[in-house]
């Protein structure tokens, strides 16, 4: 019996080393892709076979890649319209084999501002700030590496990421405003627990091609978002101002999320790939966060 590829986690972080640890513990070896020394030291501490490339500037090793499973999670560039690293991966794979399947973890923001409205699958992309065009430019460049036949290829678009060491704790304590709940979007999130649940499901049962909206299903008020975190750390709940007051108060990363307002729908998540959310609502995300 030949081995099947070890799996590999481009952009081995916050939610890449999580998702290492669990395939880890299903007899798995996970490599891990990242770009410093440092990080490549933390994953082999924790039993992880780490591989240095910066794709910025390189292509991912030769051999690297040939048949695996591979989880994409390396955030964008900082700046522009077009996913670079996406693109210098994709052209590289000629020399560091075509994956058997990829499973990109892209953004709901690439639907841009919906007005409140529900939003499935089928909602067509308008994103509306680069951010989300970084990521719409790299499922564009996925879908054509799919259909030309090298792999196959699952996107999940995620919503805002919350978990232990993944609040706004800091922003709570430094005291900074937020708009009043009558005036704030709606906010979707996921918790970090579940969205590694459903990278692997994506992988295990995705179907080729296949777009799933990765949330709880239980959208929310951005104002009731920091209450509600601020109430459970124990901290002051933020100051109130108007959205007319927000150019002057509050950052444009804020802002431009501010400008957005959808609520997500995850029925395909749950019925397609069977996930069964261990935190379904932001109380039970948030007791396991303290």
């Amino acid at each position: 019996m030949i081995d099947r590829p070890q799996p590999l986690i481009v952009g081995c972080g916050y939610i890449g080393r999580r998702l290492a640890l669990r395939l880890r513990e299903q007899g798995h070896r996970p490599r891990g892709l990242v770009r410093s020394i440092a990080s490549a030291q933390r994953l082999a501490d924790d039993g992880i076979t780490p591989l240095l490339c910066d794709l910025d500037c390189q292509a991912l090793p030769p051999g690297s890649s040939a048949g695996c499973d591979l989880y994409y999670l390396a955030p964008p560039p900082r700046q522009g319209t077009e996913e670079t690293r996406v693109a210098r991966l994709l052209q590289g794979l000629a020399e560091s084999g075509q994956p058997r399947r990829i499973v990109y973890i892209s953004t709901t923001g690439v639907y841009g501002d919906c007005g409140g409205a529900w939003v499935d699958e089928s909602w067509p992309a308008r994103p509306q700030v680069d951010r989300a065009r970084r990521r719409w430019d790299a499922e564009q460049r996925l879908r054509a590496w799919r259909a030309s036949g090298c792999g196959e290829l699952v996107i999940l678009r995620v919503a805002g990421i919350y978990g232990p060491g993944k609040l706004p704790l800091e922003r709570l304590r430094r005291g900074l405003p937020m708009v009043a709940p009558e005036e704030a979007p709606w906010t979707n999130r996921i918790h970090a627990e579940d969205l590694v649940q459903a990278c692997l499901l994506a992988m295990q049962r995705g179907r080729d091609g296949g777009l799933y909206n990765a949330c709880d299903g239980r959208p929310g008020n951005m104002a009731d978002y920091f209450n509600r975190v601020a109430d459970a750390a124990g901290l002051p709940r933020p100051p109130v101002i108007s959205l007319a007051e927000a150019d002057e108060k509050l950052s444009a990363g804020l802002r431009s999320y501010l400008a957005e307002s959808r609520r997500l729908r995850n029925d395909r998540l749950l019925n397609e790939l069977g996930l069964e959310l261990k935190y379904p609502d932001l109380d039970s995300g948030l007791a396991s966060c303290f």
